[in-house]
Formats: structure tokens, sequence, C-alpha cells
């Protein structure tokens, strides 16, 4: 989520800080003056990644993503990389293995950087859920609007609308032109999210909500000419920006977006896919690879399922039973408030569990609320939504509670402990909390670590002592079938010709997930190739450096540290975790060895 609002919203118009001398010479010191100069050169182009990372000079901009403006930004990229090349990884590396780690994942980003533009990947900007038109919406709760100079840069923001949607419309029209555009069965209904912003009355748009209870500290006078500014900002861009792309999706945009639905559909399709594939896994693994382990672990799962079923004493066979818990009311909530509740009370009891899984805590907390209503009907389950750096907004756990009678309460824990603790939101907040790191990785978000943990802190469910009712326990196999058909479902769709309807039939035949949510979770992965790889390839890697760990320390393996060894240096690539826990490892035999043991 976080990547998508920062990087589909870029904002900028400006040049490239020069490239200036490292003090102190030496390969360390010339890597992090490249690194510094990158990010502060990022943060430019990004105003509002640097309004989420704290720093607020570029408040009252929003970024150009005109043509002129992507090729100087990939040229620039080009530069920054070519800096990189001439800096001796070997001698970094000897001097300071830390900035070696950095270097690796600095080079990793840049190249996916420049990999993405040459692709075009930046004319789909939108997939089934979401789109750079919803993440706009999150700014009232993204940005600061506490005093007046903050609400007088929001609404600058509010005034480039018309720029943002002309530049977003003409590179999907560029998408159109060359088939570089979603699946149209995938984003069927999209319209809708752009429409639920095309309000009559300002005050119920959510771009009013920083003005419907300004602080009494602001004199009255202000407080009246900035709401007649935020009336007149929405009213004339505003709206009037979403109003021109509901009607462009529907005139232009979705009656023109491709039929087919796999990736390799695309220009220059299989190496997209591939290249889609190395992004979010950071593994060179080949399509048939990965559908094969797939259904090993499908399989794996069901046995297990079919067992858990037993312990349940019903009896039918398989499909009848997840006939059974789609239809049955007992699973189900009654009233939004009482899903939220459920979710909350338990991400609470997990919170207890968490000294005893590590020693090291986030400061930040969290919250518990909905799926914003205007985007709930195509969204997941659930997600989690960051905390910005210096704000006063925690981080959100969104559970979704639009059509309760698909939202089963028997996977809530699961999700739960995926979304926020100890899935994403301790793991993000800790990140953002690491000292002595270079400021990207603060903030790099890898889908294969970030995904991989949230469904190892599904598992890990299971040694903090929950999922102790078979229903629970079946929901969290079902999740994990979930994750382990993905594996097969998005090779399937977008390498071996898989149609919408044979995946969600795959799909629904061997999770629990409802059939409303095996739908939309289909829709998901035809528009967003890949992604959906990251889950189980990082959740088993974590699982086999974990067995790693406990079958060479033995006694003296320590989950806590284990975790804070996964955690305590921010998002890894899949081989930078493997030599992170290597290490771990040599530390702990040459301690052992030290003390005569």
């Amino acid at each position: 989520m976080l990547r998508t609002f920062v990087f589909c919203c870029l904002f900028a118009g400006f040049a490239a800080a020069p490239p200036i001398s490292a003090a102190g010479g030496g390969e360390a010191a010339r890597f992090r003056d490249l690194v510094d100069r990158e990010w502060r050169w990022r943060l430019r182009e990004s105003p509002l990644l640097a309004t989420y990372v704290g720093v607020h000079d570029f408040d009252d901009h929003l970024a150009s993503n005109a043509e002129a403006d992507l090729e100087r930004r990939a040229r620039e990229t080009r530069a920054f990389l070519d800096e990189l090349a001439t800096i001796d990884r070997a001698a970094l590396a000897a001097a300071s293995p830390g900035d070696a780690v950095s270097y690796d994942l600095f080079a990793m980003e840049l190249g996916d950087r420049l990999a993405s533009r040459s692709f075009g990947e930046e004319q789909l900007t939108l997939n089934a859920d979401s789109g750079f038109h919803t993440d706009l919406a999150q700014l009232p709760e993204q940005v600061p609007v506490g005093s007046i100079r903050e609400l007088e840069s929001y609404l600058a923001r509010l005034g480039q609308f018309p720029r943002v949607f002309d530049e977003a419309i003409e590179l999907m029209k560029k998408g159109l032109a060359r088939g570089m555009t979603p699946a149209k069965v995938a984003i069927a209904g999209v319209e809708a999210t752009a429409a639920a912003h095309v309000v009559a009355d300002t005050e119920e748009s959510v771009f009013w909500a920083p003005f419907a209870g300004l602080s009494e500290t602001i004199p009255v006078a202000e407080r009246e000419r900035l709401r007649a500014a935020a009336r007149e900002t929405i009213r004339g861009s505003v709206v009037p920006s979403y109003a021109r792309f509901r009607d462009f999706l529907v005139s232009d945009y979705l009656p023109r977006a491709r039929s087919s639905v796999g990736a390799s559909e695309l220009p220059d399709g299989q190496a997209y896919y591939r290249y889609l594939i190395r992004h979010f896994t950071t593994l060179d693994l080949e399509p048939e690879a990965i559908h094969q382990t797939g259904l090993e672990q499908v399989a794996r799962i069901r046995g297990e399922m079919e067992a858990v079923k037993k312990r349940t004493g019903f009896e039918g066979d398989f499909a009848a039973f997840l006939a059974f818990l789609r239809s049955d009311p007992r699973f189900y909530a009654t009233s939004p408030e009482e899903l939220l509740k459920e979710a909350s009370f338990i991400a609470k009891r997990m919170d207890a569990k968490l000294p005893s899984l590590f020693r090291r805590l986030p400061r930040m907390p969290y919250g518990v609320a909905p799926v914003p209503e205007s985007i709930a009907p195509k969204y997941t389950s659930g997600r989690y939504v960051p905390a910005p750096v210096g704000g006063t907004q925690p981080g959100w756990y969104w559970v979704n509670t639009y059509a309760l009678e698909k939202r089963p309460l028997y996977n809530l824990e699961a999700l739960s402990f995926h979304e926020a603790v100890p899935g994403h939101h301790l793991q993000g907040a800790l990140a953002q909390e690491l000292e002595g790191l270079p400021q990207f990785r603060r903030f790099l978000y890898v889908d294969s670590f970030g995904e991989g943990w949230g469904l190892y802190s599904e598992w890990l469910g299971i040694e903090a002592g929950f999922y102790t009712d078979p229903y629970r326990d079946f929901g969290r196999l079902g999740y994990e079938a979930w994750r382990a058909c993905r594996l097969v479902v998005d090779t399937g769709i977008h390498a071996f010709g898989w149609s919408r309807e044979r995946a969600i039939d795959y799909l629904a035949a061997n999770t629990t997930l409802p059939l409303h949510e095996v739908e939309t979770e289909i829709d998901r992965y035809i528009s967003w190739p890949g992604q959906a790889l990251s889950y189980y390839i990082g959740f088993m890697k974590l699982r086999e450096l974990r067995a790693l760990a406990e079958r060479e320390l033995g006694a003296e393996f320590d989950v806590r540290d284990f975790h804070d060894a996964v955690l305590g240096n921010g998002t890894l690539s899949m081989p930078a975790l493997e030599r992170q826990i290597q290490a771990f490892i040599d530390g702990k035999k040459r301690s052992r060895a030290a003390a005569g043991g």
C-alpha cells in the first residue's frame, strides 16, 4: 500500500543534485555520499514520500508525471547506478560489511526502477482494487493538517489535482495505444472508486475532513478563510478531476482495455513477467519451478486440512465442509462493530504474547479501523497502512466490513497476525526506528521479505497459543493454502495461459475463502502480476532459515534472538537475509566457543 501511495503520486520538477566529493575518502565514504545524494534527490522528486518520512520542505508539491519528467528521472537514476558501479564492492565489504548489504539493496532498487521504466510500467496506473486516484484519497490521513501552514500546503496539493489527473490520463492513453493496460475483467467496476469522490456537497468529500474540526487555536477569521478556500478547491479542482477521470474510464479506458488476462500478453510480456518474478521474490526463479512447488505445497496442506476437518466431527467430504463454512451463520459477524471488536480483541491478545517472541518491540502503536467505504467492495479482507513519520497518526490495521456474510471469523486470527502483530505493523514500525542505516533502507519494502514475514507471523500464532479452536486452525491452514495456491494461479495466469475461470475454480476448491473473496483475489493477481508470489516464497525462506538456526544452535536457539536477527537490519532481499542469518548463527557459535562451550 505504502509503495503504491508514494510512487504512483510522484511529485517534482526538481533537478538532481550534482555530484560532490566524499569527505574522508575511501569506498565507504564514496558510497555513503552517493546514497545520501540519491536520497535527497528522491525526496525532491517525491514530496509525498518526503512528507511520509518527516521531511516537510515540499509539502505543497505534487509531482509531474509528464513524459519529459519521467524520462529525466530515468536518466538521473541511470547516472546514480553508473556512479555506484565505480565503487569497489569487494573493498567496501572488507571495510564495512553493513555498507556492502546497503550496496546490494541500493543497486537492486535502482535497477528495478530502470527496468520498470523500460517496460512502460508507469502506464499501468490501476489495479483491481486501487490506483493513483484512491491513493490520493488518503491524503487527509497521510499528511499533516494541524496548523494554518499545513492546511495551506494541503490545499495547494488539492489544487494540483487537475494536472495530476491529466498526466495520469495521458499515460493511460499511451498504454491503450500499445496494449499496456490491466485486463478488462479485473478492473470492471473500477469507475465506482472514482465516482465515490464526485459529490455535490463539498462537506461530504473525504478531502473536507481536515476542515470539519479545525482547532480553536486557529483564529475564527482564519478558520473561515481556510474553509472557504477548501470549499472552492474541492468544488473547483478535486471533484471535477474525479468526474473527468470517471468519465474517461467509462467512455474510453474500460471499453478498450485488453481482453486477455495474462501478463505474457502484454508488450514483451514474457520478459516482463520474468522481471516481475525477480522483482517480487528477489530470486531468479523459473515459472515452471514455482508452479510445481505450489502444487506440492497445496497437496501437503490439503492433507493437514483433512485431518483438522475430522477433529470438527463434520460428516461429509471436503467440498461439503467448505460449503458449510461459507454458509453457516455462526461463522460470521452480524455487524461491522462486532467484526472490528473481534479483530481488536485478537490483536490485543497477541500484543500480550510479543515479549515471549521478541526482545525488541516498536514504540509506534497501531489502531483497528474499517476499510474506507469508497474502496471496500473490491478490496481485500484486511490490510496494513503504515504510520507517517513524525505525525499524529498510528499505523492502521484495516478490516473490511463490507459484505459481512463474506468475512468469516475463523480466518480472523490469521488475518490479524499478518496485518497487525507480529506481522506488518511490528516489522514496519521496527524498521522505521532502526538507527545506523541509510535512510532509504528504513523505508525500503521488499515484498518477499515483508509478505513472507506476514505469512510467517500467521504461522507464529501456533507458537503463541492461538488456533485452539479447530475451525480457526482450519482457517489458518486455509490461509496458508491460499498463499500456496498463489504460486499455482499466478504462474498459471501469467505464464501458462490459464483463464480467469480456471484460476477461480482452483482457488475456490483449495482454500476456505468465500467465493466473493476468491473472485476479488483472482482479479488482484490478474492486475498485479507476480506480487502474489512473494508471500509463500518469502515464507518458505524464513521457515528454511529458522530450521537451519535451530539445527545449528540446538539447545542454545532462542526464538527471540532469531526474530531480532531477521528484523534487526530492516527489509532485506532473500539472498541478503540468508547471509544475515548465517552471520547470526556463526556469531552464536563463536560466542559459545569463546565461553568454552
